[in-house]
């Protein structure tokens, strides 16, 4: 199995979850499979766990990714209780054991082997402090000029503007669209948007461009869909197959 290749153009291709449609998502295995590939950047998840370290999951759960056989919401342990659990590929078996939750420097420095951007999601909530944590961990990897950070939560958006002014972050929007309060919004915080592909239109997202705000695009893994979206001129799209 391969990824899909599509006429991209100008416009930059990320990897939802890793190579999430070949590999586990947001395990190492799936961030190297985007790595080897033509990428652009490799999006994944953060959460903190209650002894303040940043874990790479999606769900606040264990319970869909290791398939019901654990139950542990990652932000009430510790890591010592998630670092040895090993996950299920993706067609159940456990014969690998790779397939684990990942600390965040461990992907780091995967995007950074492979001179990838991190497109990274800051799950749940933020205080100032934790992004103050973040943002002294990934420095400290020397890549914090190589990351643009995605939240659904306003609060995490506007916290890492204020610590970071002239970082790439982008708010993330789903369901209804008020277009005159989200531009609005994004133009207060000098933010970009990164919102669910079938909210686009070309005109939405030529209003978007002519107030200098980058669109990207979650998550498309319709080969035509996709290239739609390049000819609308989105400037990244996010696709678990997609290349």
């Amino acid at each position: 199995m391969n990824t899909v290749k599509i006429n991209s153009e100008n416009t930059k291709m990320v990897a939802h979850r890793g190579v999430s449609g070949i590999e586990k998502e947001n395990t190492c295995p799936a961030f190297v499979a985007a790595g080897n590939r033509s990428y652009f950047g490799i999006e994944t998840d953060i959460h903190i766990t209650k002894d303040k370290k940043f874990v790479v999951i999606h769900d606040s759960s264990t319970k869909r990714v290791s398939f019901e056989k654990y139950d542990i919401n990652v932000e009430d342990v510790e890591y010592s209780d998630l670092k040895d659990i090993v996950l299920p590929d993706r067609d159940g078996s456990y014969i690998r054991q790779d397939i684990r939750i990942p600390l965040l420097a461990e992907y780091v420095k995967i995007c950074k082997k492979y001179d990838k951007i991190c497109v990274l999601e800051l799950k749940g909530n933020f205080e100032t402090e934790d992004c103050e944590r973040l943002i002294k961990e990934i420095n400290e990897l020397e890549y914090l000029g190589n990351v643009i950070f995605i939240s659904f939560s306003e609060e995490n958006c506007i916290n890492m503007r204020a610590l970071l002014p002239e970082a790439e972050i982008q708010f993330l929007k789903s369901g209804e669209i008020k277009e005159e309060e989200l531009v609005s919004f994004l133009l207060e915080n000098s933010l970009d948007l990164d919102i669910d592909h079938r909210s686009l239109t070309k005109d939405f997202v030529d209003r978007l461009h002519s107030h200098g705000i980058k669109v990207n695009c979650w998550t498309c893994d319709n080969k035509e869909r996709a290239e739609e979206l390049v000819l609308m001129g989105v400037d990244f799209i996010t696709s678990n197959i997609l290349e």
